[in-house]
């Protein structure tokens, strides 16, 4: 008797197969030149190789049963916690902490990582009826995505081009439709900032908070990196610029956490029916931000990163201070405790979001948003303020710096630089200057200042963001209850003094009353 053939286990990529799968004919501009080979090229490289690093965490026993969980297609593998649709509290902080542990290996330096786009992804699953017509497309991209944990980023952003005009007015740069076929949509245009993509499989196109009001411009679909008629416009690589003028010791995290920001590029590309997931619908192309889940779950992905990323700021800056012998005084000391804190409120609120869910359809649950909005506010605060006590309280150690390793290695010169150079406490030149060069990537070189522009601006522009909790707050209830809340203390007094018999009134002592 034949056996009854089983469905291949299947598993997460691992960091070769991540690498290997980069090796196709996607289209990458960068210093007026194509990019050959993204994941050999010295602007891309070390950036592919910490993904790939995330990838093989996931086959590690050291990590794996922190970060990954069984599917729920059916495969009877295995795939990274958030990238499944959770159903509880439960799934969700362990959700929470898979994303601490992986955040760990990039330092909280890359915002953009796979698990970023399992916000997203895992609402297919979670909710597909939501994208009605396109239901199955959804249930789709949800078990791919789910069983290989592709790597998927997005551009949602228009270009800032004639931003006083309405999207159909600039119809010569903004994504729009220009025709149906039987094979699917011809899509021209551009988005941004697709942060990472260069190094992605595929691209998540959509629309982010301007409304829409043609039906050409209303679609959200992905895409592949490779497909005919996509391009990438790169910002210039802080991570070959790194490579040409310094070293490892000197950019230890513009070297291999370089992010590449780019526009995404449409030009007559051809994206298949089974791709779309929205079309001519206007006003879901415009909510599905909110409505999917999505907000919720890309803000917890966010703050647990920056979590995790204050974390290790918090460590590089103590041993700062304790080269200079500054540790022990008083100021410096009550301004790292204001760092701290902030450290406090950002972990306090992935605690939140995770432990009073929300609940949405097919028994699953996304993070609480409360807590989603106040971090996307909050994070454009504090990064600047935590910046700013790390220069004023690090002060000149920032920039009185040697030029690079290669003055430690010069035999010569290197007595001088161990004299002038010397910590406090019994730390040596070499030793303070690799925490102090650390911290400079960090906050000052051109990654660090990428680095502060990404956190103030990770989750759209601050009067969008403020707006938009002011929304949720009205569309909620939330906001009549705060009014209802005011009309209560209202309640108790008129013209006449107090109402009812709690409180006395000063009929007996006010001076207007006696006189």
């Amino acid at each position: 008797m034949q056996k009854e053939q089983q469905a291949p286990t299947t598993k997460p990529l691992t960091g070769q197969e991540y690498l290997d799968s980069l090796k196709d004919d996607r289209e990458i501009w960068l210093d007026g030149e194509k990019v050959k080979d993204v994941a050999n090229h010295p602007a891309f490289r070390n950036s592919a190789r910490s993904i790939a690093r995330l990838y093989d965490a996931l086959h590690d026993p050291k990590y794996k049963d922190v970060l990954t969980t069984e599917t729920d297609t059916g495969s009877g593998g295995y795939t990274f916690k958030y990238f499944k649709a959770s159903k509880s509290a439960q799934d969700l902080i362990e959700s929470r902490d898979a994303i601490a542990e992986w955040t760990k290996l990039t330092y909280g330096q890359m915002g953009r990582t796979p698990d970023y786009k399992a916000s997203f992804l895992a609402t297919l699953g979670g909710n597909p009826e939501y994208y009605a017509p396109f239901s199955d497309n959804a249930k789709f991209w949800y078990k791919e995505a789910q069983e290989k944990n592709w790597f998927f980023n997005h551009a949602i952003v228009n270009p800032p081009v004639d931003r006083n005009k309405e999207v159909h007015e600039v119809g010569d740069v903004f994504i729009r439709v220009e025709k149906e076929t039987d094979q699917g949509l011809i899509v021209s245009g551009s988005k941004m900032v697709a942060t990472g993509s260069a190094l992605t499989n595929y691209n998540f196109v959509g629309t982010y908070g301007l409304p829409i009001k043609q039906k050409e411009f209303a679609v959200v679909f992905i895409a592949p990196m490779d497909t005919p008629g996509v391009k990438l416009i790169s910002r210039a690589s802080f991570e070959l610029k790194s490579a040409v003028m310094g070293t490892p010791f000197d950019y230890p995290l513009s070297s291999r956490f370089d992010e590449n920001d780019a526009v995404l590029v449409f030009d007559k590309a051809l994206i298949p029916w089974e791709n779309i997931l929205i079309y001519e619908d206007m006003k879901k192309t415009t909510s599905f931000f909110v409505e999917s889940g999505f907000i919720n779950r890309f803000t917890f992905q966010g703050v647990t990163r920056l979590a995790v990323k204050l974390d290790f700021i918090i460590g590089v800056l103590m041993k700062a201070l304790k080269t200079a012998g500054t540790d022990e005084f008083r100021g410096v000391q009550a301004q790292l405790g204001e760092i701290i804190a902030w450290r406090h409120m950002f972990w306090s609120l992935s605690d939140s979001m995770a432990l009073n869910p929300t609940k949405l359809e097919n028994g699953t649950v996304i993070p609480n948003i409360n807590g989603g909005l106040a971090y996307r506010i909050f994070l454009q605060e504090g990064w600047p303020k935590i910046k700013g006590i790390i220069q004023q309280i690090v002060a000149g150690n920032l920039i009185v710096q040697p030029s690079s390793a290669r003055d430690f290695l010069n035999p010569e010169f290197r007595p001088t630089l161990d004299q002038l150079y010397r910590g406090s406490n019994g730390i040596d030149a070499e030793s303070k200057i690799k925490v102090i060069k650390l911290l400079w990537d960090a906050i000052g070189t051109d990654f660090g200042g990428r680095s502060e522009l990404y956190e103030r601006n990770y989750a759209g522009n601050q009067d969008d963001i403020r707006l938009q909790t002011l929304y949720n707050a009205q569309g909620t209830g939330k906001a009549d209850e705060f009014m209802a809340f005011a009309e209560q203390c209202m309640d108790d007094y008129d013209l006449h003094g107090w109402k009812g018999d709690t409180w006395i009134n000063p009929t007996d002592i006010n001076f207007y009353e006696n006189r």
